[in-house]
């Protein structure tokens, strides 16, 4: 589950190694951060500061739009704040192009957000709560299909950011597809064709986008996002899978430690840690080469057709 590389084993890795224990819903754990942080002077600025003048859950940079949200600093800080963001996205992309030129191939950027407070005993809803297990649905909008790459630096000097998990995404489908009414046969939207219609709205609003409509991509949804849509909130809303020991396991990611994973392969929560840095891009489902692992195959097959440990 937690695929490790040093910096002389990523060195050495072939084009295909890293995403395809992605695929595989491994965590690809790099124990020493492998790309030039944000100035320390920066980095207390993000520690001691920005909290202050949260207004969400946390704060994220829109690429694509140049949005930033849920801050509500004075403009120095916000425009600080953006900086930081930006240069830290453009660090964190070469890094992923020279170790997966493949996988990143025409790869959509999303945000990059902070998280800098504690995880651990939030006050927020079952469905934004970092501490309940799931599956992520969605990456502002609608995926179709494609995957949700996020990478993760633990920035906190001194604490460990903990992480659990109850498996990969074929192994739950198997289990629960059925209970959660994600299966073919149990649930509403039947295939996961969206239709002509469908793919009509999206194409609109790919091009409003790409016209330079701000956020015009939030409002995009299919079939397949309501189906994850679904598994993601029906993880979050039943204590028994909460609960349950099966298949959990638990991982420490230290100090200036990085890593990354499929968010939509990999059943994640974070239970404790503060200060971390967060990169989404959307990954071509085009690009995998282990497809029939992705959530778009399997959740085309019956939960019986999917072999335990896929």
């Amino acid at each position: 589950m937690l695929a490790t590389f040093t910096r002389p084993q990523w060195e050495a890795a072939g084009p295909t190694d890293l995403s395809d224990a992605l695929e595989r819903g491994e965590i690809v754990h790099f124990p020493e951060c492998h790309i030039d942080l944000p100035s320390e002077e920066d980095l207390r600025f993000l520690r001691d500061e920005v909290a202050k003048h949260m207004t969400k859950k946390n704060i994220s940079y829109y690429h694509a739009a140049g949005r930033l949200t849920g801050l509500g600093a004075d403009a120095d800080a916000s425009e600080r704040t953006r900086r930081i963001l930006v240069e830290h996205r453009a660090r964190v992309d070469a890094f992923l192009r020279r170790v997966m030129p493949d996988f990143t191939r025409d790869w959509e950027v999303g945000t990059t957000s902070i998280r800098p407070l504690q995880e651990r005993g939030r006050d927020l809803s079952a469905h934004a709560s970092n501490e309940r297990v799931h599956v992520d649905a969605g990456a502002f909008g609608a995926t179709h299909g494609d995957r949700i790459l996020r990478f993760f630096v633990n920035y906190n000097p001194v604490e460990e950011r903990v992480w659990v998990t109850k498996g990969a995404f074929p192994e739950l489908y198997r289990r629960y597809g059925e209970t959660a009414r994600v299966a073919p046969g149990s649930r509403p939207e039947g295939s996961l064709d969206p239709g002509i219609a469908g793919r009509a709205w999206s194409g609109f609003l790919g091009g409003a986008a790409g016209l330079g409509v701000r956020m015009a991509k939030m409002i995009d949804t299919s079939p397949y996002d309501r189906v994850m849509r679904r598994f993601h909130n029906w993880m979050k809303d039943t204590p028994e899978f909460q609960d349950t020991p099966e298949g959990h396991q638990e991982f420490s990611f230290a100090p200036f430690s990085a890593w990354m994973v499929l968010t939509d392969q990999l059943s994640h929560a974070c239970l404790s840690g503060q200060h971390a840095l967060v990169d989404t891009f959307v990954i071509p489902l085009e690009n995998c080469r282990l497809k029939e692992l992705a959530p778009y195959y399997v959740l085309r097959r019956s939960p019986r057709e999917v072999p335990a440990g896929a």
